[in-house]
């Protein structure tokens, strides 16, 4: 029996599943089971982003996700709870972006591009820090209260 992949406690680029070939296409599948450290609960996609913008500007209490750029290109800029910063690239539909909760995020849109979200837990306001203040203060404390800030 193959080792169970060992699940994600930060931020990092994950491979996704696919089958295919150049002369038929690709088919990239995510189950939750083996690859996330999480269910998922909810998907949704941002699309028709002028180029250029620049998206996200928040951080989540607990929520996980994985961001995946189905079509075209996005320049992901996290912050850690330490105030460090990480850069990451997504222009591959067989890779994928996992981001625990407590991270900031900006995402920066090319032309064309997809993102895809599968996310932990059910929409709620509560679930966003959009205060960056608020969120470099739970970030030094080293806790979320989920309270909407």
């Amino acid at each position: 029996m193959p080792p169970t992949p060992a699940v994600p406690s930060l931020p990092c680029l994950l491979p996704l599943p696919c089958t295919g070939s150049a002369d038929t296409g690709f088919t990239v599948s995510v189950a939750s089971e083996g690859l996330l450290p999480f269910a998922v609960a909810r998907s949704y996609w941002i699309y028709d982003t002028p180029s250029q913008v620049q998206r996200g500007h928040h951080a989540h209490h607990t929520l996980q996700q994985l961001l995946i750029a189905v079509s075209g290109r996005l320049d992901i800029t996290l912050e850690t709870p330490a105030g460090e910063q990480q850069h990451f690239v997504l222009d591959r539909p067989d890779l994928g972006l996992y981001l625990p909760g407590l991270y900031w995020r900006t995402v920066r849109f090319q032309a064309q591009s997809v993102l895809l979200c599968l996310v932990s837990e059910p929409y709620s306001e509560a679930s966003y820090i959009r205060n960056y203040a608020a969120f470099r203060a739970l970030a030094a404390t080293g806790q979320s209260t989920g309270v909407p800030i």
